[in-house]
């Protein structure tokens, strides 16, 4: 295999992808599922079975006092300390314990703001991807995603670990090891969530590249990082590699494709997680002109970006489009670009924790633009969606989900300084407040 495909530190360049793209796009599919409908629902006309009623949930500041800027990741460790991590979009890492509701001035864990790069009117890049290794508690390494601030519009994934005799409270920015450089064609469609699923690999959602259209044709070239979630082995490194690549990846064994592709077909995801109790990895791709999607990610999956967006033939472009075809795998549900809707889907997670059991099983979820809030759930067998409920709220832009250790599921929102919710039951005390 050419350099081009494997060097020491992963390389993706814009010249690289029209260079070998016509050589290496995917067929045209010809081959269409036995029925000519999608199985996705469209929550603005719903099938009559479908549970859409309001939940009795309510949405509170989990810490009133405490305002971080753009907290774009929040996250335990799974180290046992209680601990709950907030990552800025502009690159600092702060700690404070999950259960402390006063907080107001947390610790800095790590500050990487003098490596990443953030703008306002680019405000796709920045630090977007936090995760704790499985035994972070016993090797004190953990993996980020950001945006240099060294050139323009270049991804990092890199690894870390804590300071030497911090008992891993402190992150150490000089222990910086580089996984991936990705060379980005726009600023924005990032994607940015790495996570390690019950594997032991590390996941990493990269967007397709941005602008409108997927212009490089990125999402259905396999010779093209962009457009797909990567699946690596962060602890083994394969020849010329920082990392190694799982042998069960669906690309292993092919030429002139990445064999670090999972999944493919992805416009660009905000964001991405992994169910507790199923391991099933649930995903929101952002959709361009008319149509906002969930998915469920599996192994090989290919979802359809830049010919299908949700449920539906994308032609914008110069693309032909696609009606339904098994070699796509359609959203579970999608809603269109209105006011009563939104515009911009932000995922979130499925709820296992303890203090809200009427949410145990709901994927939540929220929409950027509207700032509308729903949970959704599924049969556990068939994947069929049974309920997709409305949560009420003040409506200010979804920003992006969390978990605490314990499994309580958090949300964002960039206003008003930067403000952290959780999500309890109608008639919790905590409502009242």
């Amino acid at each position: 295999m050419s350099s081009l495909f494997r060097s020491p530190v992963l390389r993706h360049t814009a010249a690289a992808c029209f260079a070998i793209s016509a050589a290496n796009s995917l067929p045209v599919a010809t081959a269409f599922a036995e029925s000519p409908d999608s199985p996705t629902i469209n929550l603005a006309n719903p099938p009559a079975e479908l549970n859409a009623s309001p939940l009795d949930v309510q949405v509170v500041e989990a810490y009133p006092n405490l305002r971080i800027s753009r907290p774009i990741v929040m996250m335990g460790a799974g180290d046992g300390s209680g601990r709950l991590f907030v990552a800025s979009q502009t690159g600092e890492i702060y700690a404070f314990d999950q259960d402390d509701e006063t907080v107001e001035e947390p610790e800095i864990f790590m500050d990487l703001s003098d490596r990443v790069g953030y703008k306002d009117r680019e405000n796709e890049e920045g630090f977007l991807g936090l995760a704790f290794h499985p035994k972070f508690k016993e090797n004190g390494k953990f993996y980020v995603y950001y945006t240099t601030s060294q050139r323009p519009h270049v991804s990092i994934v890199s690894e870390f670990r804590t300071q030497e005799g911090s008992q891993h409270k402190l992150g150490d920015a000089d222990s910086e090891r580089e996984l991936m450089r990705i060379d980005q064609p726009f600023w924005n469609h990032n994607g940015g969530t790495v996570a390690f699923g019950p594997d032991g690999y590390l996941y990493i959602a990269l967007g397709d590249g941005g602008k409108g259209n997927d212009p490089l044709k990125s999402a259905q070239d396999l010779s093209k990082l962009l457009g797909s979630i990567l699946r690596i082995d962060v602890d083994s490194q394969d020849d010329g590699l920082a990392y190694g690549i799982p042998d069960d990846n669906p690309l292993v064994g092919r030429t002139h494709v990445w064999p670090e592709i999972y999944a493919w077909g992805i416009r660009n995801i905000w964001r991405m997680s992994f169910d507790p109790a199923t391991g099933e990895l649930w995903a929101a791709d952002v959709g361009q002109n008319d149509w906002e999607e969930i998915n469920l990610i599996r192994n090989g999956g290919n979802y359809g970006w830049s010919v299908r967006e949700g449920a539906n033939r994308f032609t914008l472009g110069g693309e032909k489009g696609s009606d339904v075809n098994e070699k796509y795998i359609e959203p579970l549900i999608e809603y269109p670009h209105t006011d009563d809707w939104g515009k911009s889907v932000t995922g979130g997670s499925v709820y296992r924790g303890k203090d809200t059991p009427v949410l145990d099983g709901y994927y939540l979820y929220g929409d950027y633009v509207s700032g509308r809030l729903w949970a959704m759930k599924i049969d556990p067998a068939s994947k069929k969606v049974l309920e997709n409920r409305t949560i009420a709220w003040e409506q200010l832009p979804v920003f992006t989900f969390g978990e605490t250790e314990s499994g309580e599921v958090l949300m964002s929102t960039m206003m008003g300084g930067g403000r952290i919710y959780k999500f309890v039951t109608g008639d919790d005390d905590a409502a009242q407040q």
